[in-house]
């Protein structure tokens, strides 16, 4: 989500034609395929591997990454169409305003920034998380207290840098992708000249018993945490007013980057596995169950390479963060803006011109998931930013899909998903596995009801906002097909 657009750090440059408010079509294919990987490899590949062997019980982990990808190309081609149709700002806001106007107003795009102001700073607490494991490994004394207040501390420091305004963000962009690359590619080598098969490829007994419950429950956990890893193949969708040719560029961008890091991600864990007994993994009381990359490193190449490589995965771990508020403190003012949100969220900073209640907002959610994530561990707070964000955005897109099929068939759709609807229905399929074993696999914590009680809670404050609007249910439903071509709107 940093790349959202609208914000300072969208890539745009002079010299290209203007795009819908004001955006010019500059990013190319190149371009938004960078982008979308620099989303998705961030500190999240660090810090799940172990995760990901605790849930399957063995090296056969690399079967949730596996899943995790094939759920990312199913759901990406639903967004590759959505996207390349209706290339605008927003993303799913342009998707589900477009296609659940006609019965139910501003609803959809309003709890869609509604669910977007919680699972988007959940997202960066995880990214805050990793950022405190990874620093006991540099100081392995570190205690609870002291990790939550340095945790609190990041949080405070990128909400101040970002206060007072940035320039040149695209900057830190480019040196926080370089920066990844460069942790996961030493990472890699540094597997493979260390490498034993035995380790990676030796499974437990029953480790493929399809038969089994625990393989299933396994696979469920494996797929919630393979999906939080490819998070970000999106990106470019919010981004559609800035990409050039997006009928061409905007799928493609989608899928090259998801082929892409799922390469990177097999090459990472099956090299870690390789050269990690996978038990050390499980066992919270050693580093490799918090700082796997740092005992890779410490293993193959010494102590010294292992810190350094630790310092450049708490860079990334920073950054990650510092963008993902950037980008995520916009959407509400974007919603704001355009009357589909509450208007206080669209008031910028009289000085440095950024959303000053967006920011301050996502920044104390950012701050109560890193509490939450410490005080009860990492999975449970990826599996209730998922179960947030499954009912409004991903299944919700889905069906968005089908409705603008049916609603809009004259709009001009310069990709269509392949083998339609086959992808659609493994996508749904595969968030409503996520979602019904969110408390299975979370015994106590129950992320199912929290999500339920917060999606409530946006409706009745979506009533109270759409009374202050006088908008449907208290006035009128307008209805706005922005996409269709005067021609295509008459023949519709």
């Amino acid at each position: 989500m940093s790349g959202s657009p609208g914000s300072p750090g969208s890539p745009l440059g002079p010299g290209s034609p203007p795009s819908e408010g004001g955006f010019v079509r500059r990013v190319g294919l190149f371009q938004a395929t960078a982008i979308n990987m620099s989303q998705m490899c961030g500190i999240g590949p660090f810090v799940t591997i172990p995760l990901m062997v605790a849930a399957f019980g063995g090296p056969q982990a690399v079967i949730g990454f596996v899943a995790g990808a094939v759920l990312a190309l199913c759901d990406g081609l639903v967004w590759a169409e959505l996207g390349a149709a209706m290339p605008g700002s927003g993303g799913s806001y342009v998707y589900l305003r477009q296609a659940f106007q006609y019965r139910t107003g501003r609803l959809m795009p309003f709890l869609f920034v509604w669910t977007a102001m919680l699972f988007i700073p959940l997202i960066m607490s995880t990214g805050v998380v990793g950022f405190v494991q990874y620093l006991g490994y540099l100081a392995p004394g570190l205690g609870q207290t002291s990790g939550d207040l340095i945790g609190l501390g990041v949080i405070a420091l990128v909400v101040l840098l970002l206060w007072r305004g940035i320039e040149h963000i695209a900057r830190i962009t480019a040196v926080m992708w370089a920066v990844m690359i460069a942790s996961v590619l030493l990472v890699i080598v540094a597997a493979a000249s260390d490498f034993s098969p035995h380790l990676a490829f030796t499974y437990p007994a029953r480790a493929f018993d399809l038969t089994s419950d625990h393989f299933w429950l396994g696979f469920a956990a494996g797929l919630t945490i393979g999906i939080y890893d490819y998070l970000g193949y999106n990106t470019t969708a919010y981004m559609g007013a800035e990409i050039k040719d997006p009928g061409r560029v905007l799928p493609r961008s989608i899928l090259f980057s998801i082929l892409g890091i799922m390469a990177i991600y097999l090459l990472l864990q099956i090299g870690t596995l390789g050269v990690i007994d996978w038990h050390r993994m499980t066992n919270p009381a050693d580093i490799a169950s918090t700082s796997v990359a740092s005992a890779v490193l410490e293993k193959t190449w010494g102590k010294g390479a292992a810190d350094t490589v630790t310092v450049l995965i708490l860079i990334t771990a920073f950054a990650s963060v510092f963008t993902g508020l950037l980008g995520g403190s916009r959407v509400p003012y974007d919603a704001a803006r355009d009357r589909v949100f509450f208007r206080p969220y669209e008031k910028l900073h009289p000085k440095h011109r950024f959303p000053m209640l967006g920011l301050a907002t996502m920044g104390v959610i950012t701050a109560v998931g890193f509490l939450i994530g410490r005080h009860t561990d990492l999975a449970t707070l990826i599996q209730l930013l998922t179960t947030v964000m499954v009912i409004v955005q991903a299944l919700a897109q889905i069906v968005a899909l089908t409705v603008l099929r049916h609603r809009q068939p004259e709009l001009k759709r310069p990709y269509r998903m392949w083998l339609y609807p086959v992808p659609s229905i493994l996508a749904f399929a595969g968030w409503c596995v996520i979602y019904g074993y969110a408390d299975r696999n979370s015994p106590g914590r129950h992320p199912i009801e929290w999500s339920l009680a917060w999606l409530a809670l946006g409706c009745v404050a979506f009533l109270v906002w759409a009374r202050l609007e006088k908008v449907w249910p208290f006035g009128e439903r307008e209805i706005e097909e922005d996409y269709l071509t005067p021609e295509s709107a008459v023949a519709g």
